[in-house]
């Protein structure tokens, strides 16, 4: 049987030592508390952390917010229709109709197009202006990689039209070009060009010249040393570069088709807002938008199919 051990103080009276403190006691203790609450919590149903659902999730409580404020009547049906104003608005945008309640007169789409065409000729316009770029912006990139003093020249400048909103210029591409679909292909040539020539220069200043000496030293010529080592290297850059340029020239197709833009998607959107028709504006919003994450998707697909080797070295 064990005896309490005791200590006398200088008084006389008896004391017994303090009752030792494990380390770590507390912060033991508070896990086990937190423990036990997550326990208690339920867990998310697996197809709510399913990454392909939670955004549809997310977009359907977006509707429903805003169905639910429409359909209170707190916001001005002017400022913000409904998502059925909106959606009959896109179909009466693709359909014809009688112009009017009784009349005979048939219309079809708005301003003489269904919405697709106006769609397929801003696509087309962007298509044009995107291909100049590329071609013209990797061919000013290389030269401009490979030849110091040049790049030193006109760099700048070529910084300095990227940093030009479309609007700032748009006026002088008028007074050179007309109003025809010239004006807005150089406006969207003006909009790709730029990021185009800094991603080729970028990609190439960045390539290893190890890899490029050591295919110069086992006999490769020049010219395939660039092929088949500098141009590779510098690809996923230049991907990169084109896929911003899309980007620019799909924000800049409004400013494109300010002026004589019909048939164009962004001149559709801006006429509709001029008249207050609010639902077919919001409807060109999301058309717009759409199309541009689906134009992003499709460059993600090519630079995977044309650099499969990124992320694998």
């Amino acid at each position: 049987m064990s005896e309490k051990t005791t200590s006398t103080a200088s008084d006389g009276t008896a004391t017994t030592p303090d009752t030792p403190v494990v380390a770590g006691t507390a912060i033991a203790g508070t896990a086990i508390v937190e423990s036990e609450k997550t326990a208690k919590r339920k867990p998310m149903p697996a197809w709510m952390q399913s990454k392909k659902i939670q955004p549809v999730i997310s977009l359907v409580l977006l509707i429903a917010v805003w169905w639910g404020a429409t359909s209170a009547n707190l916001i001005n049906s002017l400022y913000l229709p409904g998502p059925k104003a909106v959606w009959d608005a896109f179909v009466e945008a693709n359909s014809c109709r009688p112009a009017s309640e009784g009349s005979s007169r048939i219309v079809c789409g708005e301003q003489q197009y269904f919405l697709w065409q106006h769609l397929v000729v801003s696509l087309e316009r962007i298509g044009i202006g995107m291909l100049l770029g590329i071609a013209v912006g990797v061919l000013v990139g290389f030269i401009l990689a490979e030849i110091g003093w040049l790049n030193r020249i006109v760099l700048p400048y070529i910084n300095f039209i990227r940093a030009l909103p479309p609007l700032g210029y748009i006026g002088l591409l008028i007074v050179w070009f007309g109003i025809g679909d010239t004006t807005k292909i150089w406006l969207l040539f003006l909009a790709a060009f730029p990021p185009i020539v800094l991603a080729t220069v970028d990609g190439i200043n960045g390539v290893n010249r190890d890899r490029v000496n050591s295919a110069l030293s086992l006999g490769a010529s020049r010219p395939k040393a660039f092929l088949f080592v500098v141009f590779p290297s510098a690809l996923p850059s230049i991907m990169n570069g084109i896929r911003l340029a899309v980007g620019f020239a799909w924000t800049t197709v409004v400013a494109a088709e300010l002026n004589n833009g019909i048939p164009g998607i962004g001149a559709l959107a801006y006429l509709s807002g001029t008249e207050l028709n609010t639902p077919l504006t919001i409807a060109c919003i999301f058309v717009i938008g759409i199309a541009a994450l689906l134009l992003d998707w499709l460059i993600l697909g090519i630079t995977h199919l044309v650099t499969p080797w990124v992320g694998k070295e």
